[in-house]
């Protein structure tokens, strides 16, 4: 899967329940966009007046249409203002830069699939049952919300071609979901969750204590809190021949970028790997949701819109 930069064109809004907001992109051109495939995500450029920012969104339509994309967009106030900028001047006819597709989500071959997704987080999920479906795999589908009021895409998931797999749960009804009805952990069994930071905690924390490995919850976060207390350390970009002080409370990035070397970063929240950076010596203290427990505990790589290090040094490939 490529990495492009695109202008696309909103072909449809359709204003959803749960205040998420549905847009078909498509190329103005009319040419059929690039191949994805489920669970992968694109880069949005969110421009107003007074700032511009990227934000990352999930691609939530069938993988194999390549007439358009189309996502799911949270009107979320307490965020840092990308969805609510997006949602007042996202209209018909305009024209977004997107880059990717990028997928650090995809599906791998398993003998049973569980997809979760709580609220907005059921948009990769529904990608994921596309392809599911269109493969013959065995899987389910649960969408937990609060409410049956606030389920979006609810008009889709009853005509989707898949929709005998399709199991809602909403908090205020008896349908509400249970970790009781998690499944047994197997070696040919796999589960993907995606939704707010602590539906996700809620629910791989279930999972594990169930037994179910690591390796087989997959997850991705669609938000998540940043912490960047503790003590300073030293960092040494080697390639740059500099070394800098990462003060308490400030991220690497900052504390690069006070000499002069620029990282490129889009979530900001350790969610979507753009920061990612080799580590060539020292401890990182990884705080992304990015990389897998595994890939932490090699420490060969880390974030550093987030991450800080365990070690009084860091020599970063940079």
């Amino acid at each position: 899967m490529t990495t492009e930069t695109l202008t696309l064109m909103i072909a449809e809004r359709l204003d959803d329940k749960g205040d998420i907001m549905r847009l078909t992109l498509t190329d103005p051109t009319g040419a059929p966009l690039p191949p994805v495939t489920a669970g992968a995500h694109i880069d949005v450029l969110v421009a107003t007046d007074s700032d511009t920012m990227w934000r990352q969104y999930s691609l939530a339509g069938d993988p194999a249409d390549r007439s358009n994309w189309t996502l799911g967009i949270l009107k979320e106030p307490a965020s840092r203002g990308g969805s609510v900028a997006l949602h007042d001047i996202a209209r018909k006819g305009a024209e977004l830069r997107i880059t990717g597709p990028r997928n650090h989500f995809g599906l791998v071959e398993a003998d049973k699939t569980y997809l979760y997704g709580g609220g907005v987080g059921v948009t990769p999920m529904l990608a994921m049952a596309y392809e599911l479906h269109a493969r013959g795999a065995a899987f389910e589908l649960h969408y937990c919300t609060r409410s049956a009021d606030r389920a979006a895409f609810d008009d889709l998931l009853r005509a989707a071609p898949f929709a005998e797999s399709v199991h809602q749960h909403h908090d205020d009804a008896e349908s509400k979901f249970n970790t009781d009805a998690l499944p047994d952990p197997a070696d040919d069994t796999h589960l993907y969750i995606c939704g707010p930071e602590g539906f996700m905690s809620w629910l791989i924390g279930a999972a594990e204590a169930r037994g179910h490995a690591s390796a087989h919850i997959h997850r991705e976060y669609f938000s998540a809190d940043v912490d960047v207390t503790g003590d300073t350390f030293e960092v040494e970009a080697r390639a740059s021949g500099i070394t800098v002080t990462v003060g308490e409370g400030e991220s690497i990035v900052t504390a690069l970028a006070r000499s002069g070397i620029s990282v490129e970063v889009k979530c900001e929240e350790g969610i979507c790997g753009t920061c990612l950076t080799d580590v060539l010596e020292g401890e990182p203290d990884h705080r992304d949701h990015f990389l897998t427990d595994e890939e932490k505990a090699d420490n060969s790589e880390m974030c550093l819109c987030c991450s800080r290090a365990n070690s009084a040094r860091l020599v970063l490939d940079i």
